[in-house]
């Protein structure tokens, strides 16, 4: 390897800073633009990060962003790639970061990306072995072409993925089972038009009163002129489109292909990830067919750099296993971090072999009980006024943020609009892993409801701290086929799919259900008329009553590890 010069320590310190706890490689990297032509006469451009002393049958590693080249970014993923060895092809998405065209976030992703491998394959410093990698959008590219190149062109193909929090359809999570994911698409879509602008990204940085009022803004397709001074097509766009079924979703989505990829994988994800629940879906979709991932699950959000750290460790060891037959260090496939006992399991699954069903009714009084009512009991009620919404507290967010993703829920349990369910302390610790399901029996004056569930821990001293959570919306044209029957008195049987969770529960801690119709400005407030969401302006004040009756018994149904 070469002597490393000013600009090779410079990017060293930088990736200690941007990356801690990873150590830079001693390979010299030089940096060059390339510019990637596509069949219609855009032109992408890129950067292409080549290393000295490349080993032979080291992977050419190929990354696709619409976050530009700065070198902040490049010192996340593929500089320290690049200086272990790996050469890099980092190619910005049309209309993005001097790429021509329009950017139009995931519609043009199939067909650029497969035009881009086949391009780095005809290139005179291809190493002969090809690779991709990148989280969150950068992995949604990955996914865009991974299904269709194995069923027809593998010899295009990537011959190993490296996958982070990520997913292969970002409609899902836009309309998050019915519910829109405000603060996540509205903040998303004001980073990606302000950092089009000159010193736009400064607008953003600090304090951001414009989102904040953004995300109050009454009807929904006005946020993003507030948030950003225009309107953006896109957001409109989703906005627009309520119902995942619609084809301006459909032909975005690449869950349907991902049983077709063959090559090995490694995913890395966090319980606090936005992408968490279908980039599990999406492991247990090829563990189904054979081919399960090397899985990480630590307690990260998606913007978390002790998550960049475990990509990056993970990723190499994949491709040393791949490419140059080295045993992968760790015992077994599966990882993850236990919260509660804070500590780290190993598993050659996900769920956990073993993991069985434990299930826990709401009763009338707050109770968790591990019985079903055997009479009628009185309802729970509570009443949920969208003009004051029932806030948002904690939970995933795409952007970086410094406080904790576990939140102390005591003070938020005492509103009116909040009810909760508490067991007895537990007898012994409770290892919960896996997706717990809620069925809540919900009895409301309107047409259209969310059903908000939150799973929290309450130690000894009473204080509530947030575990796991899901909403999901019924009532309202977009869901319609997949909304349970209504009874006579106006009551759904609302099945909510909570996120995955790996939690011990301690000896003398209790369980708490919390159920309530709003996590605002995470999710838009349900306007309760039925009507579509872009336009309402109408806010209707929602009676809610959670049943505890025989073949009514509201539940909760968690996956407990044998340990």
């Amino acid at each position: 390897m070469s002597k490393p010069t000013l600009a090779d320590r410079f990017r060293a310190g930088l990736i200690r800073r941007t990356v801690p706890g990873f150590t830079p490689g001693g390979h010299h990297v030089d940096i060059r633009r390339v510019e990637v032509p596509m069949p219609d006469g855009v032109t992408l451009v890129g950067d292409l990060l080549l290393p000295d002393d490349i080993r032979p049958g080291t992977p050419t590693v190929v990354m696709r962003t619409p976050y530009g080249r700065s070198l902040p970014f490049l010192a996340r993923l593929p500089l320290p790639l690049a200086t272990h060895g790996y050469p890099v092809v980092l190619v910005s998405s049309r209309g993005t970061a001097g790429s021509g065209g329009v950017f139009r976030p995931q519609i043009d992703e199939q067909a650029d990306g497969i035009e881009t491998l086949r391009w780095v394959r005809r290139q005179p410093w291809f190493t002969g072995r090809l690779a991709s990698a990148g989280g969150s959008y950068l992995g949604y590219t990955q996914w865009a072409v991974a299904g269709k190149l194995a069923r027809d062109e593998p010899e295009t193909a990537a011959e190993a993925m490296s996958l982070a929090v990520t997913m292969p359809d970002f409609g899902a999570i836009t309309w998050d089972r019915g519910a829109f994911s405000l603060r996540n698409a509205l903040s998303w879509s004001q980073m990606m038009r302000l950092m089009s602008k000159p010193f736009g990204f400064l607008a953003i940085l600090g304090p951001n009163p414009r989102l904040a009022r953004g995300l109050e803004a009454m009807p929904l397709r006005t946020g993003d002129a507030a948030a950003a001074g225009a309107e953006i097509d896109w957001y409109q766009d989703w906005l627009t489109h309520e119902d995942l079924t619609d084809e301006y979703w459909t032909q975005q989505s690449h869950t349907a292909s991902v049983a077709d990829v063959t090559v090995p994988i490694v995913m890395t994800t966090g319980w606090y990830d936005i992408f968490l629940p279908w980039q599990l879906r999406t492991y247990e979709v090829l563990a189904a067919a054979g081919r399960p991932p090397r899985l990480t699950i630590g307690p990260w959000n998606h913007a978390s750099n002790d998550s960049v750290g475990a990509d990056l460790t993970q990723t190499m060891h994949l491709y040393d296993e791949v490419f140059h037959g080295t045993p992968h260090p760790q015992e077994k496939p599966v990882r993850y971090f236990l919260t509660g006992a804070e500590e780290w399991r190993e598993s050659t699954a996900w769920t956990p072999p073993g993991t069985a069903t434990r299930a826990h009714f709401l009763r009338s009084g707050g109770v968790l009980a591990p019985d079903a009512p055997a009479t009628a009991e009185e309802p729970t009620a509570y009443v949920y006024d969208p003009a004051a919404p029932t806030p948002a507290t904690g939970g995933p967010t795409v952007q970086p943020s410094k406080k904790p993703d576990r939140v102390d829920d005591t003070e938020h349990e005492q509103r009116p609009d909040v009810v909760t369910f508490t067991s007895e302390p537990l007898p012994a610790d409770l290892d919960v892993t896996g997706t717990p399901v809620a069925t809540v029996w919900l009895r409301s004056d309107r047409p259209s409801v969310d059903v908000f569930v939150r799973l929290t821990d309450v130690d000894a001293a009473g204080r509530s701290v947030s575990v796991t959570d899901a909403i999901r919306r019924v009532g309202t044209a977009a869901t319609a086929a997949t909304d349970p029957a209504r009874t006579a008195d106006g009551a759904w049987p609302v099945e909510v799919e909570l996120w995955p969770t790996g939690h011990r529960f301690l000896a003398g801690h209790r369980i708490r259900v919390q159920v309530s119709s709003g996590a605002h400005p995470r999710y838009a407030r349900n306007a309760g008329t039925g009507r579509p969401a872009a336009d309402d302006t109408e806010l209707l004040v929602a009676h809610q009553e959670v049943l505890h009756e025989p073949g009514r018994a509201s539940s909760i149904r968690l996956p407990v590890s044998a340990g």
